[in-house]
């Protein structure tokens, strides 16, 4: 595997752990901001909103450089907005750092992702996206716990600029680690690259994603006065409880990512009824506390853990380049908004359980949107219509 997989893995990890840091130090942001709780939760809409629609154009507005000279720029304006945000002045300075940093963070996946595809061979491309991937489930397992504890001991403040230190030395690291290439937009150029979006079956393979996040986010949102309410664990249990769901992402892509290159659709359709099966499990079992740990689990190892089938899937309907990368990332990043607000929507209306049955709900349409290619006896192994060259691995390692 080309190191310079691991060292985007390092990348997209700061990334994550800067999305994510707000929901652990919410509390303190609302007093050191004036602002409050409620107002500090608009802070994660507002990052998830900029990745989903501002990524996209900045990732165009990128296509022109070579990708290590791109994700340089996209480090750059990644620090800027978390220097920005550990010196807040007020909840509109906050708020515009914010915006800053979840489009820089969208546009660092899908140029990253593409990267990936770049540089390994393409029996092996799964396998590397999920080594990638894996600093997006090392986020949700260290990253947020990490982060919540600098700024519990230190001030929230403190947390960012520990995201930003590690922001610095992954933009080192990936100076160093990354091979030098052509920008890819020379291989085909813009036409080619939004020319995939006529395809119909595209915009159908990038909803399967949609929903299969969103059915997980609806659960994940609420895990927390999921498990202490209904449940009936203690709020200092609950952390132990997350980190071993991150644990079981981390399984879960890696097994994934062994799969995916030769059976992208069949895995996530096995993922897609397993998530079901979790969901509901949950829903009907979350007063028990070892039947509901143990759903939850489930739900860790077959919810986010589909990214590498995803990737894999959406690449060989359109293409590996940078821009529909980063579009599948806008429309995953929709799919959390959709899953989280939709489960906001129901606990008001049905309870904590709500959210469960809707994600339960969301997988069995996402599991529909596959019947046309599980009917045809497709193994999720098509040719590749418009492939990126690939770089081979010895020089790719060679940085």
């Amino acid at each position: 595997m080309p190191r310079a997989v691991y060292v985007l893995a390092l990348g997209i990890f700061a990334m994550v752990t800067s999305e994510f840091v707000v929901a652990g130090l919410m509390p303190q942001m609302a007093d050191g901001l004036n602002a409050t709780v409620p107002q500090i939760g608009y802070l994660i809409t507002a990052f998830a909103v900029a990745m989903a629609a501002g990524g996209p154009f900045l990732t165009v507005a990128l296509m022109k450089l070579p990708p290590r000279t791109a994700l340089m720029v996209l480090f750059a304006v990644f620090l800027t907005g978390n220097v920005l945000a550990a010196t807040a002045t007020g909840y509109g300075v906050m708020m515009t750092a914010r915006i800053i940093t979840g489009i820089a963070s969208q546009a660092f996946f899908g140029i990253g992702i593409s990267l990936c595809a770049r540089i390994t061979r393409p029996e092996v491309r799964g396998r590397a996206i999920a080594v990638a991937m894996n600093g997006l489930m090392l986020g949700t397992l260290l990253g947020l716990p990490l982060s919540t504890l600098v700024g519990e001991r230190y001030g929230w403040r403190a947390a960012f600029w520990s995201i930003s230190a590690l922001a610095l030395v992954a933009a080192v690291v990936t100076l160093v680690g990354v091979p030098r290439l052509e920008a890819a937009a020379s291989e085909g150029g813009f036409r080619q690259e939004i020319g995939v979006f006529r395809n119909p079956k595209l915009w159908l393979v990038l909803s399967t994603s949609m929903l299969v996040i969103g059915a997980t986010f609806s659960a994940f949102s609420y895990l927390n006065p999921i498990l202490t309410e209904v449940t009936g664990f203690s709020a200092g249990t609950v952390p132990l409880l997350l980190i071993a769901y991150g644990a079981a992402t981390v399984v879960g892509n890696t097994v994934v990512g062994r799969l995916a290159d030769r059976y992208a659709v069949p895995v996530l359709a096995a993922g897609l009824v397993l998530n079901t099966m979790f969901l509901a499990g949950f829903a009907l079992l979350a007063d028990l506390p070892a039947p509901a740990v143990l759903c939850m689990l489930g739900i860790g190892l077959v919810g986010v853990t589909m990214n590498p089938a995803m990737i894999t899937r959406v690449q060989r309907t359109g293409n590996a380049g940078p821009l529909v990368n980063t579009v599948h990332s806008s429309f995953i990043t929709l799919g959390i908004i959709v899953g989280s607000s939709l489960g906001a929507v129901g606990i008001d209306v049905w309870g904590l359980r709500a959210p469960l049955w809707l994600g339960a709900a969301l997988a069995l349409v996402g599991l529909a949107t596959l019947v046309p290619e599980l009917s045809g006896g497709r193994s999720g192994k098509p040719a590749e219509p418009t492939p990126s060259r690939p770089v081979p691995a010895a020089s790719a390692s060679e940085g």
